[in-house]
């Protein structure tokens, strides 16, 4: 089994930086690992997400200011965003499964943390 576990999360002004962490335990090979959020009333929606080649895909919106990595053993995984805004507030998940990241244009990751909040104002 693989347990996701968030960290990170915070209230900043607009324009400042934040990095969430994930701790990944498991001995599953992961073939995508990602981030996803949700705003109060908003569905959730996909932000970056990297896979075991270390391709990355990131949110349009997101796009110049998050990064997503992770460390060498593939057992944490980070987001750091800089020059947040308000429309970034939301609950972070941080996401992964077996399967390659294009399963998530139609199925939903198989492992979920349980999220971080990040609030910028």
């Amino acid at each position: 089994d693989v347990q996701l576990v968030e960290s990170g999360g915070g209230s900043v002004q607009a324009g400042g930086s934040l990095k969430l962490s994930c701790s990944i335990s498991g001995n599953t090979h992961l073939g995508c690992m990602g981030w996803f959020r949700q705003a109060s009333g908003e569905e959730r929606e996909g932000v970056a997400t990297i896979d075991s080649d270390d391709n990355i895909r990131y949110q349009g919106s997101v796009k110049g200011r998050f990064t997503i990595s992770t460390d060498n053993r593939k057992k944490n995984l980070y987001l750091e965003m800089i020059n947040l805004t308000p429309e970034d507030t939301g609950l972070y998940y941080c996401a992964a499964d077996e399967g390659v990241c294009g399963l998530w244009r139609t199925f939903p990751p198989t492992y979920w943390g349980q999220g971080t909040q990040v609030t910028v104002s």
